[in-house]
Formats: structure tokens, sequence, C-alpha cells
């Protein structure tokens, strides 16, 4: 999987000193988010051998860019690697939860309704480059429900690696201050089959923030899949999409 992002990084000449800006501004974002307390409603407590876990323990404050050029490439055998542990996403343990349903049924059970699925997107893309994934699923997803770049209030886009992450972004053309706002999983690590839900949940959380209504959460598959999805904010009156 590493060798994906080497091969991105040589392939569409991202360069080491690029990947580590866009994994500062994660860890950065990330760190603030933390301080702030920004986490604390999307996350429940749990209990681990007598101690409760209330905050993730990836995230790391005072990361600088100069510690960040200080680390060795993590794929010796690549040749002139560029993926780092500081610029791609940590392998963290994690869980989430997220019960999706009809409005009947949630109105009939009395949950509270927190946004809407609107649909979402999944293409093929060249397996050795598998994380420009969302390059090709945000457009389609938008496509799909007549929507434009701009109509979409927060994008959560994995950072699986930044050589990948940076490539995607630049080549979709959206602000930053509109993607992962409070970091993403090169911060907050990426745990296999969680990482989605969570996009979600922090999407949304941030929207009720904002007073915004719609997220668009994306990702590039190990395999050669990229997956792109549209949510909208219910926590406040909106028309209907």
């Amino acid at each position: 999987m590493g060798w994906t992002a080497e091969m991105v990084a040589q392939t569409y000449r991202v360069s080491r000193e690029k990947q580590d800006r866009y994994a500062l501004i994660s860890h950065t974002r990330a760190s603030q988010a933390l301080a702030n307390g920004i986490f604390s409603e999307e996350i429940l407590p749990i209990e681990v051998r007598g101690s409760v876990i209330s905050v993730d323990d990836t995230i790391r404050p005072g990361v600088t860019v100069e510690g960040l050029s200080a680390l060795k490439p993590v794929f010796p055998d690549w040749g002139e690697g560029s993926t780092t542990a500081g610029n791609a996403s940590g392998i963290g343990d994690g869980a989430a939860i997220c019960i999706l349903t009809t409005r009947e049924r949630a109105q009939r059970e009395g949950m509270d309704i927190v946004g809407k699925w609107v649909g979402s997107a999944v293409v093929g893309v060249e397996p050795r480059h598998m994380g420009i994934g969302p390059i090709v699923a945000i457009p389609k997803v938008l496509a799909q429900f007549g929507l434009s770049k701009e109509d979409i209030n927060v994008y959560e886009i994995n950072e699986a690696f930044a050589s990948q992450f940076a490539y995607c972004v630049e080549e979709l053309n959206i602000p930053m201050d509109k993607i992962n706002p409070n970091g993403g999983a090169i911060a907050l690590s990426h745990p296999l089959g969680m990482t989605g839900v969570r996009q979600v949940v922090t999407g949304l959380a941030e929207l009720r923030r904002r007073h915004e209504k719609v997220l668009c959460t994306s990702m590039c598959v190990g395999s050669g899949m990229g997956a792109a999805g549209i949510f909208i904010n219910e926590a406040l009156p909106l028309s209907k999409l």
C-alpha cells in the first residue's frame, strides 16, 4: 500500500516538501481542534482496563515542518522515497457507529435526525495509483445529483498519504478551508473500516458549528477504487435537496 503512495508521488511529481506542507496542515488543525474541545461532541468515552478514554491519543501537538522534514522515508526499498511516519496516516485502533434508517422509522423511534444520506458513487482507477480515487469519485457524485463543487460547504477527504491527498486537493481545485477543517487521517490515524463513519460524524458536526448544509466525504480504496458520498445536515431547517 505504501508503494502506491510513492507511485503517486513519482508519477504526478508530488515533492516531499509539498507532502510535508499538507501533513503540517493536518497535524496543526487536529491539534487546535483537540485543544478547543471540538471533538468532544463526536467521541463517546469508553473505559479500557480501568482508564477512561475520551480523546484521540494519536494527535501530536507541536508538529513543525522542520520536524517533519527530518523524518526518514519508511519504504527504503523504493529508492528515493518520500513517505514518512509524519506525512502518512497512522494505523490506529478505532470504532464508530452510525444508524442509517428511514425517516419514518427514526421519527417513530424518537431518534434525533442529524443528517440525511443523499447518495454515493464508486469509481475505479489504476490500482497502483489508487490514491487518486477521489479525483474521479467526487465529480461523479456531484454530477449524479446536479451539484457543483461550490455547493459543498465541507469536504472530508481521507488522508491515506500526503502524496495522494495533496494531488487530489490540487487537481480538484477546492479551497483548503473547506477540506478537513479539523485535520484528517494523517493526524487522527486511519482505522480501517471505521474512517468512513468518522468522516460523516466529523463532517456533520462541523456543518452544525458553521450553520451550513452540505457535506461531501471521499476516500481512496486499496484495490483501486474511489468512493464519495453526499450528506445533508438536518440539525437546521433545510429545504429538500
